[in-house]
């Protein structure tokens, strides 16, 4: 399969053009002026509210004006990551793309399809005057990776429709109905900085290559994180000898799993032949540990030139705090029609240092989620503790987002799996997702709105391996036209 192969065309055509434009989440600004110039050149109603999100509004075809009108939703914003020496400027540059056999990747960096795809499949139902349907509302949100700005900004006067198809689901033939709530939690940990002891020694080490994935999605197929292990190695050499951090620095995104990082630190002269034997060892432990998962680790240690250190009690505490959070499936979904998914986890997400002048920073930010809202609340307080016990000066939580709950009478579902048997031959399966849908916040805005979310197949979201099942987008496509012709 080449790109000239690709269907449907139009779909493509206009993931094409997303990906030209820069979209990082928080500086979304040229996605939004490309909807609005979109919508006004085809003579459709065009709103910008004011968080930012586009609401772009097609009149029904003729014969379903009688319909009610049903809301397709997407976010514009993209998570940007990147493989170590890729050159890209997020805010510059374009993404490129290449296929693999039924496969659409990027060239070294995350892909897009989440939700660039969704996005396109809006625009080309505005752009296309032959589909039969009601009333339509395209809703696209922005800043949804980072927060979920968008959704939790949305006017709530905005939307008129009655059904809501949320484009941001990631495998094809799975109807999600629900979703998890999330909250992250930031550990904050101030210190003096200060001269390391007579005759220690300073030693950089990271790792890389882990595989990462989507904190919710992926937290339950043991896949390493960069920052629990790297605390693993500090713990067991802290036991063993004094040991002086002075810096931690690991990940970049609350919602992805860690794929890489790097400690700095200093031991005595005389245990620095002891830790390298010891990393040489851990190292392989690591690798059979993981050695279904992790194909590709890369470990490097050596020596490094002197810097200013945390003071021993705070560095051990963080150490300490660090190898005793959860990180990983908390609680399982006793419901036996949901086989087993994940119901609570906690993701350990990104640690840096910062030095100012004669003051020093250790930040710890860890993302909670769970589709059951008291479950929410004790992982949150259960990662809050042990920061608490290690000292932190200072734990903060974002506002977080709610679950959304399954609607046992929903029209839109019957009606999205009549037209999936007809069109497949086949039945969708109907499940709960362990990650965060802006379905949660729209319930809460609008609670008679009946919501589906479904989208086509990807893999690694949130990491430079992120890529697109082709055929997928295909059938994804002749469904939702499907459902905007059937739904009344």
């Amino acid at each position: 399969m080449t790109k000239k192969d690709l269907k449907p065309e139009s779909v493509f055509r206009f993931f094409h053009e997303i990906n030209n434009i820069p979209r990082p989440s928080k500086h979304e600004e040229k996605m939004i002026d490309y909807l609005v110039k979109f919508g006004k050149d085809r003579g459709l109603e065009t709103v910008v509210d004011g968080t930012g999100n586009v609401l772009i509004r097609k009149n029904a075809s003729k014969g379903y004006e009688n319909r009610k009108a049903i809301i397709l939703q997407s976010h514009f914003d993209m998570v940007c990551d990147k493989i170590s020496g890729h050159e890209i400027d997020f805010f510059k540059d374009s993404i490129k793309t290449y296929v693999d056999g039924e496969w659409m990747h990027a060239e070294g960096t995350t892909l897009g399809a989440d939700d660039g795809i969704g996005c396109a499949m809006e625009l080309a139902v505005l752009d296309d005057d032959t589909l039969e349907h009601g009333p339509i509302e395209c809703l696209f949100t922005r800043d949804e990776e980072t927060g979920l700005t968008g959704a939790h900004g949305l006017d709530g006067n905005m939307l008129k429709g009655a059904y809501l198809i949320n484009l941001d689901s990631e495998d094809e033939g799975l109807f999600y109905v629900s979703c998890a709530g999330g909250m992250t939690t930031t550990a904050t940990f101030e210190f003096t900085p200060e001269q390391a002891p007579e005759g220690f020694f300073f030693m950089r080490a990271s790792i890389k290559g882990l595989t990462g994935g989507h904190s919710g999605e992926d937290i339950n197929k043991k896949r390493a994180n960069a920052i629990k292990i790297l605390a693993r190695f500090l713990y067991k050499e802290q036991s063993k000898m004094p040991l002086r951090i002075a810096a931690f620095n690991a990940g970049k995104l609350h919602n992805a799993i860690t794929r890489e990082g790097e400690i700095v630190f200093a031991v005595p002269n005389v245990e620095k032949e002891t830790v390298r034997v010891d990393w040489n060892i851990f190292c392989c432990e690591v690798e059979e540990e993981f050695n279904v998962t992790e194909k590709n680790i890369q470990w490097h240690m050596e020596s490094t030139e002197p810097t200013m250190v945390m003071p021993e009690s705070c560095g051990n505490k963080i150490i300490q705090a660090l190898q005793a959070v959860h990180n990983g499936v908390y609680s399982i979904c006793q419901d036996p029609s949901l086989n087993g998914m994940t119901e609570t986890s906690s993701n350990t997400a990104v640690i840096y240092t910062v030095y100012n002048s004669d003051k020093g920073q250790c930040c710890i930010t860890c993302s909670q989620r769970s589709n059951l809202m008291s479950n929410l609340t004790n992982i949150v307080n259960t990662v809050s503790a042990v920061f608490q016990l290690a000292g932190a000066t200072s734990i903060t939580h974002n506002d977080g987002y709610p679950a959304w709950m399954m609607n046992p009478h929903s029209h839109l579902r019957a009606t999205a799996e009549m037209c999936y048997k007809r069109l497949f031959n086949a039945s969708p399966t109907i499940t709960s997702i362990h990650a965060g849908l802006e379905c949660g916040l729209f319930a809460k805005k609008y609670p008679l709105l009946d919501m589906l979310s479904i989208g086509p197949t990807m893999r690694d979201v949130h990491s430079p391996d992120e890529r697109l099942h082709i055929p997928s987008v295909e059938k994804v496509w002749r469904l939702l036209i499907e459902i905007i012709k059937e739904c009344d």
